[in-house]
């Protein structure tokens, strides 16, 4: 692997097979639609202007991943402008500075697990549109939460103190897809994690490790229900484009309502 050379840009460009960080293509005065799935951009602050770049990595395509590396120091009148940019562009990673960020550790980065998975793709759905009020939104977390443990939508009732009709209602009513996706969403999305950071470990011991019978079943699952077989989870790096790819299944499902569907679209 390489380092970044001490000339880069400050905007990079990390795809499969993050042999090396690439030239970032800007089209459309935003950046263009990656490839392939996986690809995250790598922003070295301490490089151009934090303004000109802000809107564009705001504005970066569904699904492709932020990495922020720190300049040297932060003026005091610079640190608004860098917590906004925290805030609106909702950053995958942050690294403190270093004039050439190794490949590797960005890589590990991206397909690192984060410490509170379910907050973390609240916040990025948030950040997509899908904006719900404050107890749905932690219904979805609990839901998120819960698909460690729990393999059907009776046990998430009962652990929520509803009935499974009432739930249901709750989803639906707000637009969204049945709990039963998003339970097994978040099983899945814990496999696809597992598979990259832990790559000599095999399909069939990952799916026993989540629950599932074999490699097999969760095949099955993860390819009815985003449209991804587990070899690909393994060869893309990080987790955000792998809920996109959920988001566009369920989409074509109609498991959205026509005015979330459009919220979520318009942005992206």
């Amino acid at each position: 692997m390489e380092r970044t050379p001490a000339n880069s840009p400050p905007v990079s460009v990390l795809a499969p097979p993050y042999k090396r960080l690439e030239r970032f293509v800007w089209g459309g005065g935003g950046p263009s639609r990656p490839r392939q799935p996986g690809t995250c951009l790598v922003w070295q602050m301490g490089l151009g202007s934090w303004s000109r770049i802000f809107e564009l990595a705001r504005r970066r395509p569904p699904g492709v991943a932020l990495i922020l590396v720190l300049p040297p120091t932060v003026e005091p009148k610079s640190a608004p402008l860098l917590l906004r940019i925290v805030e609106v562009c909702r950053p995958h990673s942050i690294l403190p500075f270093h004039p050439e960020p190794h490949v590797d550790d960005l890589i590990s980065l991206l397909r690192r697990e984060p410490e509170d998975l379910p907050i973390e793709v609240i916040d990025y759905l948030q950040w997509r549109g899908i904006d719900v009020e404050i107890e749905t939104r932690r219904l979805l977390r609990k839901t998120i939460e819960l698909s460690s443990e729990l393999r059907s939508v009776k046990a998430l009732a009962r652990s929520m103190y509803v009935s499974r009709r009432a739930l249901g209602r709750r989803f639906l009513s707000r637009g969204l897809p049945v709990p039963s996706h998003w339970l097994h969403f978040g099983r899945i999305l814990r496999v696809a994690l597992r598979l990259q950071n832990f790559p000599r470990e095999s399909l069939s011991e990952a799916a026993h490790r989540f629950g599932y019978r074999d490699g097999f079943a969760v095949s099955n699952q993860m390819y009815r229900l985003v449209g991804v077989r587990p070899s690909d989870a393994r060869r893309y790096h990080g987790w955000e484009w792998f809920v996109e790819a959920w988001l566009a299944a369920e989409k074509a499902r109609g498991s959205f309502s026509t005015k979330v569907s459009s919220t979520f679209s318009a942005t992206g």
